[in-house]
């Protein structure tokens, strides 16, 4: 119950956090240069100042900030974030919710990926301290992390695209006669398609979560009660995985519940590189056409996942560990 009670208490909390970043990230939108109607007024030689004029009302940009604000919150309760301001006018939630599947899919392989590998990759490095598996590990690890990721984008894409022609460079699936292939055919040229963005999206937080994992493997080895294991003969292999990585594995916690929002940002260069209709792609076209409605609705979704990635990471704690659960309840 004071578990429930905790909770309820955290997710109450978000509410003035989310509102005090949809409130920031609009104001910093609107005050940076350019407008939506720049792309249609500037290249246009007979627009004229009321031509102007009668466009920023057609998007309600003449009013002021905190009218558009409160315009826009008050859509935002009804579940309503608005058309774009793009010709088409389509609502923003149509033109996420056709893209935010491809994300999603995407990130969750790349996530399932760095936790298969990042983590028995942190634990045998921490286990050889000092080895040469540890100092050779080490060194690959820091370079795929230090390199970028749309260098090894484009490298990918030029050895395995353009000189080998072994996987395709583009989209998520063929554009020439993906309609007449059967069922298993479609999932072989997705997969085909997806291999390079998958790599790309998961080399970054593979190389992140491993020394992660390393360094918190390395702490807990120290402690007191590892050697009190060791000493009363408990096997080497019970003592690493099922003493010190359970320990271990609660400061990643906290790093797991902030990786959701990277699920959407981090999108953006991959999906942008690969042509890939994604929320990241979409997002990015927003933002190049200020179109402040559809970038509204993606920053509402980061953060979102932003609170959401914090509240889990929250209870994780206090469901795992005993002593955070006792601060809980003394706190009550």
């Amino acid at each position: 119950m004071n578990i429930f009670l905790y909770f309820i208490k955290r997710l109450l909390g978000l509410v003035p956090t989310f509102i005090g970043i949809t409130l920031i990230s609009f104001l910093v939108m609107h005050l940076a240069p350019g407008e939506p109607m720049s792309i249609q007024a500037d290249f246009n030689p007979k627009m004229t100042p009321e031509m102007r004029q009668r466009l920023r009302a057609q998007y309600g940009l003449d009013k002021p900030l905190y009218i558009q604000y409160l315009k826009w919150i008050k859509g935002l309760a009804a579940l309503d974030l608005g058309k774009s301001f793009a010709p088409d006018r389509r609502p923003v939630w149509d033109k996420i919710r056709e893209r935010l599947p491809v994300t999603l899919l995407i990130n969750f392989i790349s996530l399932l990926i760095v936790l298969l590998i990042a983590v028995p990759l942190g634990v045998s490095a921490a286990v050889r301290q000092g080895s040469i598996y540890d100092h050779v590990t080490t060194i690959l690890v820091f370079i795929a992390y230090a390199a970028p990721a749309f260098w090894i984008a484009l490298l990918l894409m030029l050895y395995f695209g353009v000189e080998l022609g072994w996987l395709p460079i583009s989209g998520v699936h063929s554009l020439m006669g993906y309609e007449q292939m059967s069922w298993w055919q479609k999932v072989i040229d997705w997969c085909k398609h997806l291999v390079l963005p998958v790599f790309v999206s998961s080399v970054g937080g593979l190389a992140g979560l491993s020394r992660y994992t390393r360094s918190s493997m390395l702490e807990v080895m120290r402690q007191d009660f590892i050697t009190t294991a060791r000493a009363k003969g408990v096997p080497e292999h019970e003592v690493i995985y099922r003493h010190a990585l359970r320990n271990a594995l609660l400061p990643l916690i906290t790093i797991l519940g902030l990786s959701l929002p990277g699920m959407i940002g981090g999108s953006v260069i991959f999906e942008s590189i690969f042509a890939i209709p994604g929320v990241g792609q979409l997002m990015w076209s927003s933002v190049m056409a200020r179109d402040y409605p559809v970038l509204m609705g993606n920053l509402v979704i980061v953060a979102l996942l932003t609170l959401l990635g914090n509240l889990m990471a929250d209870m994780g704690y206090a469901v795992a560990d005993p002593r955070i659960r006792s601060g809980v309840q003394s706190d009550e």
